[in-house]
């Protein structure tokens, strides 16, 4: 058992809230309605095991950095915790999963896995060479609600699109703000990233371009898919949520990022879950009663 929690926080097991609400939105979204048991249950097993691919490929690839880093020294797999072998064996059995459960949900599903598959590993490469990275986790995570629309409908339109792309800015806003906390590491490493190329004010500053460019993305997907007041709400407490952000750190104490990063952000994609849940259950009774 001992074993196993070391390799659930070795992946923080707890960070797909980030990505899986997002999931089950686009799905919800793409038939204003909850996807059945089946469908659920794989989109599920898809994100679950493609997330852990993905984390457990980085904790492998980054190993030697974490071990330089003091704030990563004390990772599962720098400390011994977790074996080389066992992270492999996460990779792998993950990346059953996800395929898997690809090609089970629909054709297209299937035929855009490996593209996603290639996207959510590569990430970690990509601190090597430009300071974009956050985008680049931004689209990783970003194709979260895309793939849920298409596990319901078995096609692509504008709508999954556009959702893809707010997470995408969201995801780098807050990617960009976690950073600081390796920016002079970063340097001396020879890692990119945007708080090390352009230092924390300019970093604080694109990071609330980057929220408020997802805000308004999820305004219009709201005006697209004609949603109601409670979706709205929602969007409402998402951008109380993105102003709590900067009041609990600044360029100059970021002492509370545990905060700002892991508990605001993860509310942020389960209010616009449950509220855009919440608005599709309305509309549908609102259909019936009529």
């Amino acid at each position: 058992m001992k074993r196993l929690l070391a390799l659930f926080e070795m992946i923080k097991f707890e960070h797909t809230v980030f990505a899986l609400p997002f999931a089950f939105m686009g799905a919800m979204l793409s038939k204003d309605g909850f996807p059945d048991m089946r469908t659920s249950l794989l989109i599920l097993l898809g994100m679950v095991g493609g997330r852990t691919a993905a984390m457990s490929f980085n904790r492998i690839v980054d190993r030697d950095y974490d071990a330089k880093n003091p704030r990563t020294k004390s990772r599962q797999l720098v400390t011994g915790e977790v074996s080389l072998f066992e992270a492999w064996a996460m990779v792998i059995m993950s990346s059953c999963a996800f395929f898997g459960a690809a090609y089970l949900l629909n054709r297209l599903s299937f035929i855009l896995s490996p593209f996603i598959y290639f996207i959510i590993l590569a990430y970690s490469y990509t601190k090597r060479f430009t300071p974009l990275c956050h985008l680049f986790l931004g689209l990783a995570i970003g194709m979260a609600p895309l793939a849920g629309w298409v596990a319901v409908k078995g096609s692509i339109s504008i709508t999954p699109i556009l959702i893809s792309i707010g997470v995408m800015f969201w995801v780098a806003g807050f990617d960009i703000l976690y950073a600081c906390l390796d920016k002079d590491f970063d340097r001396e490493a020879g890692l990119y990233s945007i708080p090390s190329w352009l230092g924390l004010k300019r970093a604080f500053i694109i990071s609330a371009i980057f929220h408020v460019v997802s805000f308004f993305i999820f305004v219009i997907i709201g005006i697209m898919t004609t949603r109601g007041a409670v979706y709205y709400a929602g969007l409402v407490g998402v951008s109380i949520l993105f102003i709590m952000q900067r009041r609990v750190i600044s360029p100059s104490d970021l002492s509370r990022m545990n905060l700002a990063f892991f508990t605001l952000n993860g509310l942020v994609s389960l209010i616009l879950f449950f509220f855009t849940a919440i608005d599709i259950i309305l509309y549908n009774n609102l259909l019936l009663n009529n």
